[in-house]
């Protein structure tokens, strides 16, 4: 017994040990990344280079019209996911995943999540580009990344739902309310902490993707804001890409490691006020 126990003890050991090595290799490449950037980019950061146009493709200027593009396409796609979110979750919420349908939906919102976002992008190349001849289009790009955030946002808010204690809705049962009333006054404003964390960290998501867009929705150089919804964007990604393939000019490098710098601080700011936001809806939740 004595020696089963040691041996137990020195397995929790080699366990905790291998979970320490671990955690430090990824926090170590994380802060590697992260630093590289940082020194890399922050000499090319400035009002100009925020608030100016590029030229001479991406050589010079600033990074203006790149930032409202990927603003832009990241809003519309969360304005058009949040309503399907929600109605996807409720209707899960009803039917309960022990159905069927309901865990057919649950495990096709998981596979949903696993498609790799090259995949994406050649749907929309194929059905919308090619099929229905849209052409280049900001819109369709919205629409494609609104896809990739519909099951983030949607398995977040159902999760809310799902942790809502069950005595909220007997109680308003009790009350007289009715399925969709306990649904609108109970279930939603409950949950509502689900739905801006999922939209937040599907905001962060979208706003770095090249793949799904490149082709359907972004131009690499002479576009400013859209002023219809069949025009091409320029998006952050897509510039720094652009600029990427210019490595033997320094001033081109220089301008990509600022774009990543701005990237990065805007991907890191929707993961930030997502976290804020489940901390301070979480304390407000009534126990």
């Amino acid at each position: 017994m004595i020696e089963s126990a040691r041996i137990r003890q020195t397995k929790e050991k080699c366990f905790a040990m291998m979970l320490r090595v671990s955690l430090l290799i990824c926090a170590g490449t994380l802060i590697f990344l992260l630093g590289s950037i940082f020194v890399k980019g922050i000499g090319a950061i400035s009002l100009d280079f925020i608030f100016t146009p590029s030229k001479d493709f991406g050589k010079s200027g600033g990074i203006f019209y790149q930032i409202m593009g990927s603003l832009l396409m990241v809003f519309v796609a969360a304005a058009l996911v949040i309503p399907l979110a929600i109605g996807t979750s409720l209707f899960q919420y009803a039917l309960n995943t022990r159905t069927g349908i309901g865990y057919f939906l649950e495990q096709s919102l998981y596979a949903l999540n696993a498609i790799p976002s090259i995949t994406y992008g050649i749907f929309g190349l194929i059905f919308f580009v090619n099929v229905l001849n849209t052409g280049i289009s900001w819109f369709v790009g919205s629409m494609i990344l609104a896809i990739m955030m519909l099951p983030t946002t949607t398995l977040s808010t159902y999760q809310a739902m799902v942790a809502i204690p069950k005595i909220y809705h007997e109680n308003a049962a009790a009350l007289g309310l009715t399925k969709t009333e306990i649904m609108r006054r109970v279930t939603l404003p409950q949950s509502f902490h689900g739905i801006v964390t999922g939209s937040l960290i599907g905001l962060a998501r979208a706003i770095g993707e090249t793949a799904p867009i490149m082709f359907i929705a972004t131009a690499f150089s002479g576009v400013s804001v859209p002023k219809s919804l069949v025009e091409p964007v320029s998006t952050l990604p897509t510039h720094i890409l652009e600029l990427a393939q210019q490595s033997t000019d320094p001033q081109a490098l220089q301008n990509a490691w600022g774009a990543s710098l701005i990237l990065v601080l805007l991907v890191g700011s929707f993961g930030l006020l997502a976290l804020l936001a489940r901390s301070r809806f979480s304390r407000r939740s009534p126990k």
